[in-house]
């Protein structure tokens, strides 16, 4: 690899001993001692400015890859079927960290939060081992989702200030009044087993599984002291893409259509209970 080499300083041409000419206009050639000298002091500088090339290369990768994870994107995978078929078990999707702020939250939004109403059981201990600093650096950098912490994925139905309902003549769940065709719903799947009136609070969210049979989403935490909510403040972000495995990489839609005809809460969320 070509090394780039500082710039000597210009010389003028009587540069030397002082009015001093050679003898013969062909410039002395070098002696073959000088040659080689040379060609081992070139090769060591390019092996060196090789090895500071690949240095500065992986800082910059692993810079950009920290940043990438903290402030763009995050890496999870999908470890039950409650969203399919839109994510599948083993899916491994990436969540733009830029929703709920400042980029804006919408129904119809699949996001993951963190578990802080206690839905999930508890983790076991991490496995340690010889090998774990490389799992480790491999979270660090984004290249592979982080198991030390209780995330759960759904589809957000409705926002601060909705009236979800379930259901209405036909089945169906309304919004506001609206019913909803959910195109997303797995197939044969109602769109709630379960009936439920609920007003959203403020800083809240209701939040549903695509595949409604096997989904533990708010719907079963009715009775919980949150009232089945998901606090805005614990949403990491919106399912972006699907990464893994390739014959299912996409985009992962938020079907705005389905909520395009859904009024505005005609009343103020109530406050959020504490």
């Amino acid at each position: 690899m070509a090394q780039n080499v500082p710039d000597e300083p210009i010389q003028s041409a009587g540069s030397g001993v002082h009015g001093a000419h050679s003898a013969h206009p062909r410039a002395a050639a070098p002696r073959k001692g000088d040659r080689r000298r040379g060609k081992g002091s070139d090769k060591n500088r390019g092996f060196g400015g090789w090895l500071r090339e690949v240095a500065t290369i992986v800082v910059i990768a692993l810079l950009l890859s920290f940043l990438i994870k903290t402030f763009l994107f995050r890496a999870f995978y999908i470890p039950s079927g409650s969203m399919e078929e839109t994510l599948e078990i083993n899916d491994r999707i990436f969540v733009n960290l830029l929703v709920p702020e400042p980029f804006d939250l919408n129904r119809g939004d699949v996001v993951v939060f963190k578990d802080t109403k206690g839905w999930l059981p508890e983790l076991p201990p991490a496995a340690e081992g010889p090998g774990t600093w490389i799992r480790d650096a491999l979270i660090f950098v984004g290249l592979v989702p982080d198991t030390s912490e209780q995330h759960l994925v759904k589809r957000v139905i409705g926002t601060e200030g909705d009236r979800v309902v379930c259901c209405d003549a036909d089945g169906k769940i309304t919004v506001n009044g609206e019913p909803l065709d959910e195109p997303y719903i797995y197939p044969g799947a109602t769109p709630s087993d379960i009936a439920f009136d609920v007003v959203v609070p403020e800083g809240k969210v209701w939040v549903m599984g695509d595949h409604r049979n096997a989904s533990a989403d708010s719907r079963e935490h009715l009775q919980d002291p949150s009232g089945g909510f998901v606090d805005v403040e614990d949403i990491e972000g919106r399912a972006a893409v699907t990464a893994w495995p390739l014959n299912r990489a996409g985009f992962v839609g938020s079907y705005p259509e389905v909520f395009e005809d859904v009024p505005e809460p005609s009343t103020p969320a109530p406050a959020e209970s504490k």
